[in-house]
């Protein structure tokens, strides 16, 4: 007997591994010296880290990004190297945390503060060879991480000095972009303008580091000006557009989908689900799809969200619950562990995860990055063109 899956996230390597070598053209067709990092935080936002950066590295991306240092080591314990020519970069940690075991194994850290500085001029004197590489962040307009303008000098100053020691190497300047995911908003450009002068302050330092990196994906397609060393491309490394419009270059690349677990036949006038907010019309049949919130299917989407369901897309019948939700299929023929595709590329006509973002009020970079760990995931376009199952739950299996 064929073991049924409950659900899965179908994640496509070779999609992965398309999107990086365009945006990777797009940015060398603003710069041709530029290089790529790939955004990996967040287990590469739901798609699975250790996958997806050795994708993204087979593929041309230069550098890992990563949001804390944690996740940092546990690429460099996975076996992806972190060096000065591959460096893997961590740029949300806290003063107080132990970073040493980041710097001893390589990881890149961000430096926003005199505080953070300090930090890891503490940590680096304990590591290996007594140095760390790092990367200097100052807000030219976001409002979040970074030193202010009128504070970055000192900073600047404060690090040339420890370089001078060898006591660290500031081998990047970085900034974020807000709204680049806007056009024609001006914020942007004057970002831009701030992030050169902060170069200047820099340069005017002593400091020459290899990489100065400002764009994320919407800068990398949309502002050529602020394509600088090197581009963080996030969501677009996805296939998910940041735009309003898609980009019909970018492919998709996680399916989301689950197995029937049970179809039964109602009468007309049947509530479903908690509250009985959906009541049946007419005698119909209702399937049972289970996986639910805590699987990562926004609740806020109940009644509005869609899915594939042979071959017919099918609305969701009441409200979603933690780990099942119904669909009304009506006088259709369904069966047990037939196929609910929840979302993918929209290439067969089922939803992609932006209409599932519509329909719940959010992004698709929510969408895809909240599919919890309980949704094992299997790999397909892999180089050896085996499946690579990841992950594990109750009772799945690779069909």
């Amino acid at each position: 007997m064929t073991t049924q899956i409950r659900a899965e996230a179908v994640i496509d390597l070779a999609a992965i591994e398309h999107n990086v070598r365009w945006l990777l053209q797009v940015a060398r067709n603003s710069n041709p010296a530029a290089e790529l990092m790939a955004v990996v935080k967040a287990d590469a936002y739901g798609h699975g880290a250790v996958p997806v950066a050795e994708a993204a590295r087979r593929a041309g991306a230069l550098a890992l990004g990563v949001a804390t240092p944690g996740e940092g080591l546990a690429l460099v314990a996975a076996g992806l190297e972190a060096t000065a020519d591959r460096p893997i970069v961590a740029w949300l940690w806290v003063p107080g945390q132990d970073i040493r075991p980041a710097i001893a194994a390589g990881v890149q850290l961000v430096v926003s503060s005199p505080l953070q500085l300090a930090a890891v001029l503490e940590a680096a004197g304990q590591a290996p060879g007594g140095r760390a590489d790092l990367h200097l962040k100052i807000d030219t307009g976001l409002g979040r991480g970074g030193s202010t303008p009128a504070d970055f000098p000192a900073l600047v100053n404060d690090a040339a000095r420890a370089q001078r020691r060898g006591r660290i190497r500031v081998v990047g300047l970085m900034s974020h972009l807000a709204s680049a995911d806007l056009p024609d908003d001006g914020s942007v450009t004057d970002q831009i303008s701030a992030f050169r002068r902060a170069c200047a302050v820099a340069e005017a330092a002593g400091l020459n580091p290899r990489w100065r990196h400002l764009a994320n994906t919407p800068g990398t397609l949309a502002w050529p000006a602020a394509t600088f060393d090197l581009v963080r491309c996030g969501i677009g490394m996805y296939g998910i557009s940041p735009f309003e419009h898609e980009v019909p270059d970018l492919l998709p690349a996680m399916t989301l989908r689950a197995g029937v677990a049970l179809v039964k036949r109602v009468p007309a006038d049947h509530g479903v689900s908690y509250g009985l907010t959906y009541r049946t019309t007419q005698e119909t049949t209702l399937a049972l799809v289970p996986i639910g919130y805590a699987d990562g299917i926004p609740r806020a989407a109940g009644a509005r969200g869609q899915v594939l369901l042979g071959g017919t897309r099918r609305g969701i019948a009441g409200r979603i619950a933690m780990d099942q939700f119904v669909v009304d299929c009506g006088e259709d023929a369904v069966a047990v562990g037939d196929e609910v595709i929840i979302f993918g590329p929209g290439t067969s006509g089922e939803p992609t995860a932006t209409e599932w973002a519509d329909a719940a009020g959010t992004i698709a970079y929510e969408i895809v990055t909240r599919i919890s760990v309980r949704v094992p995931r299997r790999y397909v376009g892999h180089p050896a063109d085996d499946p690579v199952p990841i992950g594990g739950g109750m009772d799945e299996g690779s069909t």
